[in-house]
Parts: structure tokens; C-alpha cells; sequence
């Protein structure tokens, strides 16, 4: 599939279905692309629908169907997209984009040349919940030990969103910009293993009931 140069085209890569939940036209929406009038629109739709599929299939859909919707907050970014969220000291908050090759960059491999593909959820039933406690960790433990395709995870303070990651050789961390900041587990750290339901029954209590 040759990069969209007309609405139709455009509409066609949008219908591309990744998951049962999820269709590509799900994970192109951008604000810095709506202000900015920057298309965010795959250079190799080819390769970032082979990315999203892993994402979505192996990752969001396991995460939906036990805890119900989850809202994309940022999904795909072009390269001319995540340039200008990263100019000016990072003034939207996007990393360069050879830090975001095989992130939120879906359609260009990582330098080792694996495949990789982000989005920024939220997880719905969730929400009230981390308003009441600020307990983000519960639903980081919960993916930690439910979804074992997951890369990486990265937390922010609203709707306790998170950055979740697919890539060909996961790298199995978890950080925060949430209290307590820093990283929860990465690959060598006493936490890393083992079952954490006690950390995350409460969370699951508080939507069964």
C-alpha cells in the first residue's frame, strides 16, 4: 500500500481493520496535526498496519475484553507530526523522532530494526477509581501480570493515561510521572516476577461490584 495522497485513499487505510475493536482510522487523530495542519499520515502504511496489528490484537484487545473500553488518546504520529511536537525543547511533549522510531513513529523499525507500535490509553473503568485512590499502580500490575505481550508502559497523571507499548523483543518496564515517580519494574528488579493480585484486587473489586 503506497502512502495516501487523496481523501479516498486516506479513507481506505482508515477501513484497514487491526483487531476485532479496532480500525487504523482509531489511532490517526493528532492534535499537534489538526493545530499545526501537519497530515499524520503513514510514509509505509504497509508497516505500520503490521505494527498496529501486534498492538492492538496482542495488547489493547486483552486489556478491553477483561476491563472494559479504553479510549485512545494518541496513537500514530508521522515523522513531519512527531518533528514538530519535538521542536522548541519539546514543546508538545514528543521525544525525537529516532527516540520514537517503532513508538508512536509505527512505520519506521527501532535502530536494532524490529518492529514496534505505542498509544496513550485510557482505561474507562479505571478512572474513577485512581481519582479516589491515585493508585495507578494497581492497573500497571494488573497488565503487568495479565498481558504478557506488553513492551513497555509509561504513566501520566491525567485519567492515569498510559503510553503502552508492542515491540518484537519486549522490554518488560514500567514508569511514572505519577507519585510515586520513576520506575514501578524493569527487567532485573526484585518485583519483576511472580503474581501482584494483591496489588490489584481492590481495583477489581471496585468494577465487579
Amino acid at each position: 500500500m503506497r502512502s495516501p495522497q487523496s481523501v479516498k485513499a486516506l479513507e481506505d487505510l482508515g477501513r484497514v481493520r487491526l483487531s476485532d475493536s479496532f480500525f487504523m482510522r482509531d489511532f490517526l487523530y493528532s492534535e499537534i496535526s489538526q493545530i499545526e495542519c501537519i497530515p499524520n499520515v503513514p510514509e509505509y502504511p504497509d508497516i505500520a498496519i503490521e505494527a498496529g496489528r501486534a498492538l492492538c490484537q496482542d495488547v489493547l484487545e486483552p486489556i478491553q475484553n477483561a476491563l472494559g473500553r479504553i479510549s485512545i488518546r494518541s496513537g500514530y504520529r508521522s515523522p513531519a507530526v512527531n518533528a514538530k511536537g519535538a521542536e522548541n525543547k519539546n514543546q508538545y511533549n514528543c521525544s525525537s523522532n529516532e527516540s520514537n522510531y517503532a513508538h508512536h513513529i509505527w512505520d519506521y523499525r527501532d535502530k536494532n530494526g524490529e518492529l514496534g507500535a505505542t498509544a496513550c490509553i485510557v482505561v474507562n473503568s479505571f478512572v474513577e477509581y485512581y481519582e479516589k485512590t491515585g493508585d495507578w499502580q494497581s492497573l500497571a500490575w494488573w497488565i503487568h501480570d495479565n498481558v504478557p505481550a506488553y513492551s513497555s508502559m509509561y504513566f501520566f497523571p491525567k485519567l492515569a493515561a498510559v503510553n503502552i507499548r508492542w515491540s518484537q523483543t519486549p522490554e518488560k518496564w514500567i514508569k511514572s510521572h505519577i507519585p510515586p515517580r520513576g520506575t514501578l519494574t524493569k527487567p532485573g528488579k526484585e518485583n519483576q516476577n511472580g503474581n501482584h493480585e494483591p496489588l490489584y484486587l481492590d481495583f477489581l473489586r471496585s468494577i465487579r461490584t
